[in-house]
């Protein structure tokens, strides 16, 4: 097994580790909601804190049920992850299309030499 493959493993291994961990240990029992967004923790702690706080702006579009939320959240990072996955991938094309050019010049680099010097032979 390869150095890398060993360190893929190690990282989708911690991964999972950080998904299912919170879920074995009972983090968050104690919660009615116990894993809401940080916006919602936020909003209690305001409320607990200053009860009369009123926010300075209101949200642009409130969707009408929480399924919605959740899907278009899930877009947004769908998109999000698209977009990097194109800028990676778009990254490493060029890197190896530039080895490969480099190669090639160093091929017929070679070969223009040996030829040459067989030419020159006769």
């Amino acid at each position: 097994m390869s150095r890398n493959t060993k360190i893929n493993l190690v990282l989708l291994l911690a991964v999972a580790a950080l998904a299912v961990l919170p879920l074995a240990l009972g983090l968050g029992d104690h919660k009615k909601e116990p894993f809401t967004g940080a916006d919602g923790e936020a909003e209690t702690a305001i409320t607990e804190l200053k009860p009369d706080y009123e926010p300075w702006f209101s949200p642009l579009y409130e969707p009408p049920s929480g399924e919605i939320e959740s899907a278009l959240f899930s877009l947004q990072a769908a998109l999000g992850a698209g977009v990097l996955a194109y800028y990676f991938g778009l990254r490493r094309g060029r890197r190896q299309g530039e080895q490969r050019a480099l190669e090639r010049q160093a091929d017929e680099a070679l070969t223009g030499a040996a030829g040459k010097s067989a030419a020159e032979r006769d």
